[in-house]
């Protein structure tokens, strides 16, 4: 068979969805695909990085140019309220391979007691732990639509706004603020609000045999009631502040949300967990370190790429806390879950000056 050209080999990183069955089997088995996908995902990693806007809105030229107008007019000026629209296609990304993979774990990974009106609650987030998926993990793994239905039922409205004071009366988050800021961070931030997402799934029965026979295997019967069951995702709000390093691009991002949590229309946990896990298409090892969690479900996957970025277990403040480095040393981020909201802090920066930022939070 022919090798898929460099734009479908992209096209597979920007929307998978669009790439046909055989294309994707194509590549996730061949080796030169794989390190034609690798060049395409570093190419767009370093256009991203280039081009890359502050995190939960985009940049309102107008509104930037106004409030810069007001500062050199007058320090104490704050600059005005802007709604911006959300960066990210929410529909897409809940279809993506890697969304896929951390909606799966929070669909598997165990159960909760408590149930809220028709839903049972299946998910909390209570830590993060790190994911190893490799780019042929991520060809194989079908998106969510190859097994069903995806509904955005409230999607995230993002917004630059005035000061920490106005996203924390508008999130109910407290944004914590930073002790010292490391070298060659500018001390002028921008900060950002991004409400509530809601997502369901519905797995469709009939849809997954097609998946299964599109990779040329017999889907396992499935469990009763499984099929036309659902699942909710909910997850933030969400509040971020910016600071631009010295380049111009980011160089500190201090982002806290909500912590994910999800629902069953009523399926056991662990009957939607072995069933999911034993589907055509989920990758063995990926499978593999997903049945290694507890099943209490309260871990969060975290996934990162093999040969691009490494992950470590730290501590934040006595937090269990993941910290993640890219293999170029170009960023770094550490991420922990208390009292159920996630805190992110990640930068151009070096591991030691981000858990120093993470650590002197107040």
């Amino acid at each position: 068979m022919r090798h898929p050209s460099e734009g479908t080999l992209r096209r597979l990183l920007d929307e998978p969805v669009g790439v046909a069955d055989p294309d994707r089997l194509h590549v996730a088995d061949c080796a030169t695909c794989l390190s034609g996908l690798a060049a395409a995902s570093q190419d767009a990693t370093a256009a991203g990085t280039a081009l890359e806007l502050p995190p939960l809105g985009e940049i309102d030229v107008d509104a930037a140019w106004h409030r810069l107008s007001q500062a050199e007019a007058d320090d104490d000026a704050r600059p005005e309220v802007v709604p911006l629209p959300a960066r990210r296609r929410w529909r897409g990304a809940l279809r993506s391979p890697a969304v896929a993979a951390v909606g799966a774990v929070a669909l598997v990974a165990g159960a909760g007691a408590a149930a809220a009106a028709d839903w049972l609650q299946v998910f909390r987030t209570e830590r993060i732990e790190a994911v190893t998926i490799t780019q042929a993990d991520l060809v194989q793994l079908p998106d969510l639509t190859a097994y069903g239905t995806v509904e955005v039922v409230e999607e995230p409205e993002v917004r630059v706004v005035a000061d920490a004071a106005t996203a924390q009366e508008t999130s109910g988050l407290e944004l914590l603020e930073v002790d010292d800021l490391p070298r060659g961070v500018d001390d002028r931030s921008t900060v950002s609000v991004g409400s509530q997402l809601r997502a369901e799934f519905t797995f469709s029965a009939e849809q997954a045999e097609k998946a299964a026979a599109a990779a040329g295997e017999a889907l396992p019967p499935p469990p009763a009631g499984l099929d036309g069951s659902r699942f909710r995702l909910v997850a933030g709000p969400g509040i971020a502040e910016v600071w631009s390093a010295e380049s111009g691009l980011p160089g500190l991002v201090v982002a806290r949300a909500v912590a994910p949590t999800a629902f069953s229309s009523g399926v056991p946990f662990d009957t939607a967990r072995d069933y999911l896990l034993s589907l055509p298409g989920m990758p063995a090892e990926v499978a593999r370190q997903l049945r290694g969690y507890s099943a209490d479900g309260t871990t969060l996957p975290l996934p990162v790429p093999a040969g691009e970025a490494t992950s470590t277990e730290t501590e934040v403040d006595g937090a269990p806390a993941t910290l993640l480095r890219s293999r170029d040393g170009a960023f770094t981020a550490v991420v922990w879950v208390e009292e159920g909201v996630v805190t992110v802090v990640a930068g151009s920066l070096s591991a030691d000056e981000v858990l120093s930022v993470a650590r002197g939070l107040r």
